[in-house]
């Protein structure tokens, strides 16, 4: 407090799960470049204050509606798939976990929570650059988790998406396993790998804050069977794990 004269309270409760982090969400919104969201706005004029206002407004709405109830119900249903997706990958020792764009960072959050609980090497990549280094390690031992949910609405998702329906062909043409989180309804990726992790529609800056969800469940699923103390993992120095 003494440092700024500009700060926000997050309002997340206590956190005592490593693997469950809401402050990963929170973190996600405010780190995003929101415009027109500052407490006090430098507009330039006045068109400038009216098209910050419709943003401002068009994000309130975007947050108001993420469908968290349709989640909630979509993860109580697919918990077992995913589950049985941890008993199938559990005992491999290396992961890589592929995002585009705005899926990028999630990709990175995915694999970050799956070496932390469960000691596995996993390491996240920008799907774009799958030629620089990461087609060289796809065989058929390694688990491949590729984020290729979409928005509709949105043409430039909509080509992240193609693209990244590409990467995912990419993988399975090199014989590597692939585990896809996509958006309910979704056909192209089935043709492409039979293990498939499905997230409510939502708009594309918002997505992110539901595809970290699965994710986390598949570290959680993937450290019990392997033994792992998801509450304690070794060697960290969190707030969660030490006083």
């Amino acid at each position: 407090m003494a440092l700024t004269d500009n700060f926000q309270y997050s309002q997340a409760s206590l956190q005592d799960f490593v693997d469950c982090r809401r402050r990963f969400q929170l973190r996600y919104l405010q780190r995003r470049p929101w415009p027109a969201v500052e407490s006090e706005p430098v507009l330039e004029n006045e068109r400038t204050m009216r098209e910050g206002a419709e943003c401002h407004h068009m994000i309130q709405q975007n947050l108001l509606g993420i469908p968290a109830e349709r989640l909630s119900t979509r993860l109580a249903a697919g918990d077992a798939q995913i589950e049985d997706l941890a008993k199938q990958f559990f005992r491999h020792t290396d992961f890589l976990y592929l995002g585009r764009g705005i899926h990028y960072p999630i990709a990175l959050e995915g694999a970050l929570k799956l070496k932390e609980i469960s000691y596995i090497h996993a390491e996240g990549y920008p799907a774009g650059e799958m030629k620089h280094g990461p087609n060289a390690l796809i065989d058929e031992n390694l688990p491949v988790v590729v984020i290729a949910t979409r928005d509709d609405s949105d043409r430039s998702s909509m080509t992240r998406y193609e693209k990244t329906i590409s990467n995912l062909q990419e993988v399975k043409a090199r014989d590597g396993i692939v585990i896809a989180l996509v958006t309910e309804g979704d056909h192209l990726a089935r043709e492409s790998t039979e293990y498939v992790i499905e997230v409510p529609a939502a708009p594309d800056l918002i997505s992110p804050i539901l595809e970290i969800v699965p994710l986390q469940l598949l570290a959680y699923h993937i450290a019990v069977r392997r033994g792992c103390d998801v509450d304690q993992p070794r060697n960290l120095a969190k707030s969660v794990t030490v006083e």
